[in-house]
């Protein structure tokens, strides 16, 4: 649970947004994309350009309630998670009238980059280079299998329940310790049906949803967010996103590099707090 002072539910507030970044690297509207330059500034890095219309932090909307399991409240983070990114990525998505193609398209994006970083698509077993929009598309529709699948996340209700105190065990241990892994019978959501790979799943789900995110900031934070005034919508889903993956350990800091200045400077404005650092939801007292 969340003790500090600033974790008061996320609302709107006014904010003073500064003059647009000027830039040559830059096209002077949404309606003339320019190929990704992985050089180009990075104002999305830089706090006058990292406005969020929210107060406090989203720890109060991603802590566990003490009467719900923590399994399904992680299949309700990861579907909620994906339906903010969704939003985001339809602003990349929406065909422009002039050209017909979607600002992020195979010319502007011929990899899914953010930086000079570049993800990488299974095909045929071996990792390939595919264009930013292919590799969103499948992504999109691989997350959106995951969440539909009824193994993965089932619908209907358990009738048995496991031992109390080996359930205690199981959704209050750190989920990579020896502690929850080593008997491989309690796991997170076995009490509500989840199979034992799903803790493992909603990692793999988490990590393709910030790679998403990463070429949004990199690529497309000037055209579009910033031309069309989104930049601070698409900083509150990427704040409430990284709480949510560090508090459960979800994403490695590793992958998060790409964006780390971002989000150390969302950490000095407590708008990812303490709690939620470095796996929160396990540090936390137990509520038994």
């Amino acid at each position: 649970m969340n003790n500090g002072n600033s974790a008061q539910s996320p609302a709107s507030q006014s904010v003073q947004v500064p003059p647009g970044p000027n830039s040559p690297s830059f096209p002077p509207s949404v309606d003339s994309p320019a190929p990704y330059d992985p050089d180009a500034p990075k104002y999305f890095f830089q706090e006058k350009y990292a406005p969020l219309n929210v107060k406090g932090n989203f720890l109060t909307l991603c802590a566990c309630p003490k009467n719900v399991e923590l399994g399904e409240w992680l299949a309700h983070q990861i579907v909620e998670q994906y339906r903010l990114l969704h939003g985001m990525l339809q602003v990349i998505q929406e065909v422009n009238g002039v050209t017909g193609l979607p600002i992020c398209n195979e010319s502007t994006c011929p990899t899914m980059s953010a930086g000079r970083l570049t993800y990488t698509w299974l095909v045929d077993g071996r990792a390939a280079k595919i264009s930013a929009p292919k590799f969103i598309n499948r992504v999109e529709k691989w997350i959106v299998s995951k969440i539909h699948d009824p193994v993965m996340f089932p619908t209907e209700k358990v009738t048995s329940t496991p031992d109390t105190f080996a359930l205690h065990e199981a959704t209050n241990a750190n989920p990579g310790s020896a502690d929850a892994n080593s008997t491989g019978e309690e796991w997170i959501g076995k009490s509500s049906g989840f199979p034992q790979t799903f803790y493992k799943d909603c990692q793999g789900i988490m990590k393709q949803m910030f790679r998403c995110y990463a070429h949004l900031y990199h690529a497309h934070w000037l055209n579009p967010f910033w031309h069309i005034n989104k930049h601070d919508i698409l900083n509150m889903c990427f704040v409430h996103f990284v709480t949510v993956a560090k508090y459960y350990k979800l994403v490695s800091d590793k992958e998060m590099e790409p964006m780390q200045p971002l989000i150390d400077l969302f950490i000095k404005q407590q708008r990812i707090p303490q709690e939620a650092l470095a796996g929160g939801h396990w540090g936390q007292p137990s509520s038994s």
